[in-house]
């Protein structure tokens, strides 16, 4: 069994939360993990680097004068790549470097990566959530009443809820998900996860 203590948004430790790991996963594998983020990593690359050839160069596609009988050397249009101003030999296209592992293996790396942060201590879970209006201030003293001002912070949530974006977005560390939107790279990317009680049930399966 996985025991986590329970606070308040004061720091308070209010009760303590158990399960068991396998409601999350059966075990955690270091490649599936490893797997999972560099899928992110790669869907997250921009191929958008590009160089001009010969064909796309301006210029005549006209031969610059005629093969034979002028004393100098052979020559083609004004595009050839050994020319100033023509086009490179090689060029760069645009890459589409996206791809996508099983839908199967993703939620189970998601999981994983969640039950990788309650096994390492680095999961911290809040008994109830709930802003009345947006203020930035509200969740900076949230996190230093937690004591993890100070490191980048995950902030799961049980649905969308504009009041607790819009109150954290101006924290640089700090990046708010709904259960639901949860993905291994989120969860192994940032160093501490604040999670409510009632996102965690939603994720366990319990509601």
């Amino acid at each position: 069994m996985i025991s986590a203590p329970i606070h308040d948004m004061t720091g308070k430790e209010v009760g303590t939360y158990e399960f068991d790991p396998a409601d999350l996963a059966p075990g955690i594998n270091k490649q599936l993990l490893h797997d999972a983020v560099v899928m992110y990593e790669s869907n997250r690359r921009v191929g958008t680097a590009q160089t001009k050839s010969r064909a796309v160069v301006a210029g005549s596609k006209k031969k610059m004068y005629r093969q034979k009988g002028t004393g100098r050397a052979r020559a083609g249009n004004r595009r050839t790549p050994v020319r100033r101003g023509g086009g490179h030999a090689f060029a760069k296209v645009p890459k589409d470097w996206s791809y996508r592992m099983p839908k199967k293996a993703i939620r189970l790396a998601t999981r994983m990566a969640l039950l990788s942060k309650f096994q390492d201590g680095e999961a911290i879970v809040v008994d109830k959530l709930a802003l009345t209006e947006a203020k930035t201030k509200s969740i900076v003293a949230m996190l230093k009443a937690l004591g993890v001002s100070r490191q980048t912070c995950l902030l799961t949530i049980a649905g969308a809820n504009s009041e607790i974006w819009r109150s954290a977005r101006n924290i640089p560390t700090v990046q708010v998900a709904p259960a639901g939107e949860l993905n291994a790279y989120d969860l192994l990317h940032q160093k501490r996860l604040v999670i409510t009680r009632e996102a965690i049930d939603q994720l366990r399966g319990k509601e």
